[in-house]
Parts: C-alpha cells; structure tokens; sequence
C-alpha cells in the first residue's frame, strides 16, 4: 500500500469516528452535563490512551524548546473548535450543526490558496462543490424554520479554528514532529482551556451511572483519539485539501448511525447526498487516475479534420 493510498484511507477514518461526535455526546447533555465538563473528560481520556501508544512504540515525550509554542496554539485551536460546536448543539439540532461545520474544506483550500499560493485545480474545485451540495441535501430542516444566529455563529467559529489547524499542522515547523507524539501534546494543551473553564474543577459536572462514563470512554477513544491522530497522518501523507474534502464523510456517519440505531428514515433526498458525497470523495481519492482515464477516453473519439466543400 502506497503513502497517497494510507493518506485517504486514514483521511476517511479520521471523518467517520470524528462524526460520531453527536452520537455520545447528546447522552451526556440529557444527564445534565455541560460542554465544558463534557470536554474536560474527552481529553482527559484521551491523554493517556495516547500516551500509551507513545510510549509502545519507543517513542519520546521530549519537546524541543521551538517546538512548544506551536504546539500549544494548535491545542488551543482545536480546544476552541470541539468547545463552540460542542456548545452549539445546545442552540440547534446536532445534525444540522454537524452538517454546517462542513464549511471548513472551502476555509483550507482558501486558505491554502491565498496564504500559500496553492492552485486550485478544476478537480479539487468540482470535488468542493459536489460535497457542499451532497451536505446541503443532508440538511433536514422543517419549512419555515430560522437557524439559531448564536448557533451559526459558534459552528462557524468551529469551522474557522479545525481549518486553521488542518493547514497549520502540515507547516515546517510541525511536520516533522511524530504524529503520536504530536496529536499527544495538542491534545495535553488543549486540555488547559477546559480546565480553566470548569474553574480548576470546581463546576465540574460528574458523569452519574456506567454507561455515562462508558459515553465519556468512547467519546475519548473514537472522535477524539483515532480521529485525531489520523487526521495528522493524513495531513502528512496527502496535504490539507484532500485531508479537509473527505471530511465530507463524516455526515454520513451520523446518516448510518441516525437510520440504523434512532430510526431515521432514508428519503429520497438523503439518498442523492450520500451518493453526491461518495462521488466527490471518490473523485479527490482517484486523483491524476481520473484525469488520465478521461483522457484516454477522449482519444478513442478523435477530432475529425474539418473539410471545406
């Protein structure tokens, strides 16, 4: 398996645990858990379950002195993107804020564009535009219905801050830092905000039963740990763009788990989103193989010399 191959596979990984989000945080809100508390334990979980993995493969926790600096801003980054979507579940439905949060592909690739000079190629632009209109027709809003204007706000700062991060990561300065021992530390910082936030522990709110505790576990394990850490390996292996387009399978996870577990019917439109989004990801994921297979396409129908009467 080649690097470009690893790159989207742990792209996709990294979009589908990252979108089940909702699935063990609104749990934790009916038991009367805030975000802050909520996120407190996310990354609390997730430090030594990283830390572990740091440590089997003979790694080192040591940081160089230039190092510490960036890696905190990228802790505070992501700490600020999972806590102001986090809080907007609270103003909207999770679903919909989910699917909104789907702007930041466009925040990288502009992003990318105007501060690093990459070109936007024809593909990359289409793969953009399929995914956005694939996720708008995931949205299930109820005639007549206005979205909540704090709600929007705090999903688009989320976007802002997870596309910041996804091109910062992918810079000199970071790029060579292990992936573990990387995703290990951004987290560790991250963890600074939440703590200050719960007032050094003070209102803290305690999970009440075992299956409360087991939402906190898995919330630490799959949209926290694995996607993290995937994310960074993707970032390295294939570049922030491709990185931030297949982020457009994470509303198909919650799609899977909405019809299988909660009931949600499959309609018609929903349908059309799923395959828009396939298409787009499979697009990114083919790369130069589609540009090459639709060349060789055209040339089995060659232009015809034009012949004057």
């Amino acid at each position: 398996m080649n690097i470009k191959t690893k790159g989207y596979i742990l792209g996709a990984i990294a979009a589908a645990t990252y979108g089940m989000n909702p699935l063990f945080t609104l749990p934790l809100y009916e038991a009367g858990m805030d975000p802050d508390s909520v996120l407190f334990f996310r990354y609390l979980f997730a430090i030594p379950v990283l830390g572990i993995m740091l440590k089997a493969r003979g790694r080192s926790f040591r940081l160089k002195r230039n190092e510490i600096l960036p890696l905190l801003v990228m802790g505070l980054l992501v700490s600020l993107s999972s806590l102001s979507l986090f809080q907007s579940y609270n103003y909207m439905e999770a679903g919909i804020a989910s699917t909104l949060l789907f702007i930041y592909p466009i925040l990288v690739a502009l992003i990318m564009t105007l501060c690093f000079k990459e070109k936007l190629s024809f593909q990359t632009i289409l793969c953009i535009l399929l995914a956005l209109i694939g996720i708008g027709l995931l949205y299930k809003g109820e005639n007549g219905t206005t979205l909540n204007l704090t709600g929007v706000s705090l999903v688009m700062v989320s976007s802002l801050s997870y596309a910041i991060y996804i091109v910062s990561v992918n810079r000199p300065k970071l790029k060579d830092i292990a992936t573990l021992k990387l995703t290990f530390y951004v987290l560790l910082f991250g963890l600074f905000l939440f703590f200050v936030r719960v007032d050094f522990g003070q209102s803290l709110h305690w999970a009440g039963t075992w299956y409360h505790w087991g939402n906190l576990l898995a919330l630490a394990i799959f949209p926290t740990a694995i996607s993290f850490l995937c994310t960074t390996q993707s970032i390295q292996y294939i570049g922030s763009t491709p990185t931030a387009i297949l982020g457009a399978l994470e509303p198909l996870t919650a799609v899977f788990f909405g019809v299988t577990i909660f009931g949600e019917s499959l309609t018609f439109r929903l349908l059309c989103g799923i395959l828009m989004i396939i298409t787009a990801v499979t697009l990114i994921i083919a790369g130069n193989n589609v540009t090459t297979t639709l060349i060789r396409f055209r040339k089995l129908f060659p232009r015809l010399p034009f012949k004057r009467e």
